[in-house]
């Protein structure tokens, strides 16, 4: 088509102008007439493969759409795992921060008693452990003294003193808390 019209550039100059019009217009019509048809060509064209390339559209389409899907979960996956462990490490801050402020509670309140006069469960478990040793000492000796003495009332009085010793040690370790615990009471 370019070198037709070049052709007829070539002869406008050795031509008289006239001829030279009419020959263009000539070239003109027809190259347009062509573009035209081309033009047809492809319309009819795409009308035939136009349903076959919207399909091969919808399957990429489709395609695209299950990658996307794909890296999105795994994206949503991620994100969740970062959550819960965040999570984790906010709620386990929180559990030792707790447990401290619960021994720092526990520690002020066993001195707040202690100061009242009131025992710990540390003396009370001594107290408990003191007085089943002197229970045991007076289990032997009350054992012992009916069948070395005989029934003599003398040496029964003998072997009841230790026991009675005992007791009041009992009772005597048993006081000083009687005594916090009457001097709490206002007069």
């Amino acid at each position: 088509m370019v070198k037709k019209l070049k052709q007829m550039a070539d002869k406008k100059a050795a031509s008289p102008a006239g001829l030279f019009d009419s020959a263009l217009a000539g070239t003109v019509k027809e190259s347009a007439q062509q573009i035209w048809l081309a033009g047809l060509g492809a319309f009819s064209k795409a009308q035939e493969e136009g349903g076959k390339v919207f399909e091969a559209l919808v399957k990429e389409g489709t395609s695209l759409q299950r990658k996307t899907q794909a890296v999105a979960e795994e994206k949503i996956g991620e994100m969740t795992s970062k959550m819960s462990n965040m999570a984790g490490d906010v709620s386990a801050k929180a559990g030792q921060q707790w447990d401290k402020l619960e021994s720092i509670f526990e520690e002020r309140t066993s001195k707040a008693l202690n100061k009242l006069g009131v025992p710990s469960s540390k003396d009370v478990e001594a107290l408990i452990a003191r007085i089943d040793e002197l229970s045991a000492q007076v289990a032997k000796l009350s054992k012992a003294a009916p069948a070395s003495t005989g029934d003599k009332p003398a040496a029964r009085k003998a072997a009841a003193k230790p026991a009675a010793k005992a007791a009041a040690a009992v009772n005597g370790a048993a006081k000083p808390a009687t005594k916090r615990a009457s001097a709490r009471k206002p007069a």
